[in-house]
């Protein structure tokens, strides 16, 4: 690599930042997941009501197949905004600090979700409706492109240097703490009568934004900025120019390791929801409750993936989740048409609780170690965002185009093999980083 931005692991970087005590550091980890969890709720709620409702409150004018795309299409805005919402936080976030951005983040996701419980439908409103989805929809993502990173930061730039992995991970785990309330959400509302479900039902999962952001902002005022951001040496004007010029490869890294990623949860978790009850006639809470059971799976998964990513490595585990996800969707599907309601919970809380969290759980130590402190959010930011759309943000789109053009599940398959191909290239370019000490 061009530039490495970690010199060997030192007593130092097992002793923590001199400049945060203990009290800060717990306050800050439980601030962040807190927070974490919130955006994660307010973003995914879109993800899990969407499909069993959106296509006909905003797009009844299409055919079902066709509708169903249009929802997807809609989804995957929020994660074409997420690369933009990574450059405009990374900048003020290298250059002012972590804090602002986390607080700035939670309020303009929360404001977004809460409107989109209030919107009209297209039944009363028209196409009126159908573009502020959109729009709405556009700010989740820009909000969420700078809360993803800025909350890993802040773990890892105040954890002591042996618990990294660990304190990263326990962040990671509010994503799924995040989709475990939005589950249960989807999951209630989903037993609701048609008639209730379409008129207010899918509305209270939004709604409850409100309550939830009130508490997130409580916790972040409280907090003080991260001591590694506040002891390094200098700050860049341009964090971008600088992180594309001299960190391309690690950036790139970061891109095909994250397109793996996320288009693995997507495909197993969010497109599956879709497939499942619209394709195959399973029953809606059967693969609510799959979802579910697989990200409490998975929020108890990832803190003990992390702390054993301090003691083995990141990289290490990554590429296992990697290869076990590639493997595993040469059968996904097919238990998935089996629609037996224990099989299909199995495969989903195999792939979305166990597997997943092996790449999810270890990259938000991962990631931010391969970069400098003073380009460190914009790094991060640019690479994870961009893999994010091209990964998750398409994936199920992808799927639900390939499905109508084959009929099978095959090209679905081969799609993901072929990103997870592309990331195994990538991570042998990369170096370990679990003994390494901060640079700023």
């Amino acid at each position: 690599m061009t530039t490495r931005a970690f010199e060997d692991y030192d007593d130092r970087a097992a002793a923590g930042g001199a400049g945060q005590t203990a009290s800060s550091r717990r306050r800050i980890l439980i601030a962040g997941t807190i927070g974490t969890a919130i955006e994660w709720y307010d973003f995914f709620i879109y993800g899990l009501i969407a499909p069993l409702v959106f296509d006909q409150l905003f797009f009844p004018k299409f055919d079902q197949l066709t509708a169903t795309i249009a929802v997807f299409a809609t989804f995957s805005v929020g994660f074409l905004a997420r690369p933009l919402g990574g450059l405009v936080f990374g900048h003020f976030g290298d250059r002012f600090g972590r804090k602002s951005v986390l607080l700035c983040t939670l309020l303009m996701m929360g404001l977004a979700t809460m409107s989109i419980g209030l919107l009209p439908t297209y039944a009363s409103a028209g196409a009126v409706a159908t573009v502020a989805l959109v729009v709405l929809r556009f700010v989740q993502g820009f909000a969420l492109g700078g809360e993803s990173t800025a909350a890993m930061l802040m773990a890892i730039e105040t954890a002591p240097g042996h618990r990294r992995g660990f304190s990263a991970a326990v962040i990671q785990a509010a994503g799924p703490v995040g989709v475990v309330l939005a589950s249960f959400a989807a999951l209630a509302i989903s037993r609701l009568a048609e008639a209730d479900l379409l008129s207010w039902g899918w509305r209270v999962p939004f709604l409850i934004s409100a309550v939830l952001v009130a508490l997130g902002v409580y916790m972040r005022l409280r907090i003080e900025e991260s001591a590694t951001f506040r002891e390094a040496e200098e700050t860049d004007a341009v964090p971008a120019v600088e992180a594309i010029k001299g960190h391309w490869r690690p950036i790139l890294i970061v891109f095909f390791a994250e397109m793996a990623q996320t288009s693995y949860f997507y495909l197993t978790a969010i497109f599956t929801i879709s497939f499942a009850t619209r394709q195959l006639g399973v029953q809606k809470d059967v693969i609510t409750q799959a979802v579910l059971f697989a990200n409490l799976v998975g929020l108890v998964a990832m803190p003990l993936i992390g702390a054993w990513s301090d003691r083995i490595g990141r990289k290490r585990l990554f590429l296992a989740g990697v290869m076990l996800a590639a493997a595993s969707m040469f059968a996904f599907y097919g238990v998935v048409a089996s629609r037996d309601p224990l099989l299909i919970t199995g495969a989903v809380i195999l792939a979305a609780g166990v597997i997943h969290p092996l790449m999810f759980g270890t990259e938000g130590s991962y990631f931010p170690e391969l970069f400098p402190t003073r380009i460190r959010f914009t790094g991060v930011s640019i690479g994870k965002q961009f893999g994010t759309v091209f990964g998750g943000g398409i994936a199920p789109l992808v799927a639900t185009s390939l499905f109508a053009q084959t009929g099978s599940t095959y090209a679905i398959t081969g799609y993901y093999v072929a990103l997870a191909l592309a990331a195994m290239i990538a991570l042998g370019f990369a170096h370990e980083t679990n003994k390494s000490r901060l640079l700023g």
